[in-house]
């Protein structure tokens, strides 16, 4: 009746205090099977609503400190719990995308699903890297250490790009404060990322973002979201326009170019050994002299469409 279509849906597995210890990296296998039960429920009500994905965020999976962790069972028990949701969802015939969201720390002192790189290495442990995607945050990035940008690029470089979290952190105290995102410069070089993964495939731009402490208002709510939506739409149009120019792919082309030779390609192929690598090398007398990146031009030009 209304058109509005439920993006993904989730579950609870970090509020209550019986998940203080984890739910499914718990040293108690009833909380294990606890949130394997609410999971089951969440996914069936978001199949029945038609939700296009089901993430997964572990706010309690991972440790205080080592002096009480069996590190490994842990790893093992998330693997096992990770595969169990997999395997509901097909058997119910659940057609949307299961995603995790990675996280560094916050409520928990180490988290395991720390950043995309981390995720990525979880899930060829376990076989799921086709099976399971990233709904990748943008303060969850800055928090890890890395620039959103850098977070989707990665995903996409790896296959396991799926949805984002719009917001943002305080730069100056590190804080995780998942306000409503405001630079659209920032949003440019992050849609930039989702175009150059080839958009969306059921995934999509959720707002995990909460006012300011101060803001009392009921109209601080509707400018918030309505700044945040204004600004990913700034974004993205940018992020357009640079993709229809060219105005990054092609320096990008031209910086990898030399990598289009026949000998370049064998050396990527396998076809050349780390001998006869040398022996051209040597033979050939090569000098390889750097060549400029050109850093400061790309920032300009992406300055030209923000």
């Amino acid at each position: 009746q209304t058109g509005v279509k439920l993006l993904w849906g989730t579950a609870n597995l970090f509020s209550n205090r019986r998940f203080m210890a984890g739910a499914a990296t718990n040293p108690d296998p009833d909380v294990f099977a606890y949130a394997a039960a609410t999971v089951k429920h969440c996914i069936d009500v978001t199949k029945r609503l038609n939700g296009e994905n089901y993430v997964l965020w572990g706010g309690r999976e991972g440790y205080e400190t080592l002096l009480n962790t069996d590190l490994a069972r842990e790893q093992e028990q998330a693997g096992r719990f990770l595969n169990l949701v997999v395997d509901y969802k097909h058997r119910i015939g659940f057609k949307g995308t299961i995603l995790i969201e990675p996280k560094p720390q916050e409520p928990t002192k180490h988290q395991y699903d720390y950043d995309v790189a981390t995720v990525y290495g979880f899930l060829k442990r376990f076989g799921l890297e086709k099976e399971v995607k990233l709904n990748i945050e943008q303060g969850h990035a800055i928090l890890a250490g890395h620039s959103f940008e850098h977070e989707l690029a990665l995903a996409s470089a790896l296959g396991i790009f799926g949805s984002i979290d719009m917001n943002r952190n305080d730069y100056q105290s590190g804080w995780d404060t998942d306000q409503f995102p405001n630079n659209v410069p920032e949003m440019a070089l992050a849609y930039y990322q989702v175009l150059q993964a080839g958009g969306f495939k059921s995934g999509g731009t959720n707002f995990d973002a909460k006012l300011r402490r101060q803001s009392l208002d009921p109209q601080d709510l509707l400018i918030g979201h309505i700044g945040g939506m204004d600004c990913c739409a700034r974004g993205l149009k940018a992020a357009a326009r640079m993709v229809e120019d060219k105005a990054l792919s092609g320096p990008l082309a031209e910086r990898y170019a030399g990598w289009n030779s026949a000998e370049a390609k064998a050396m990527l192929a396998g076809k050349r050994t780390l001998e006869e690598i040398t022996e051209r090398v040597v033979k050939n007398k090569i000098e390889p002299q750097p060549r400029s990146g050109r850093q400061e031009l790309l920032e300009n030009i992406v300055n030209r469409y923000v």
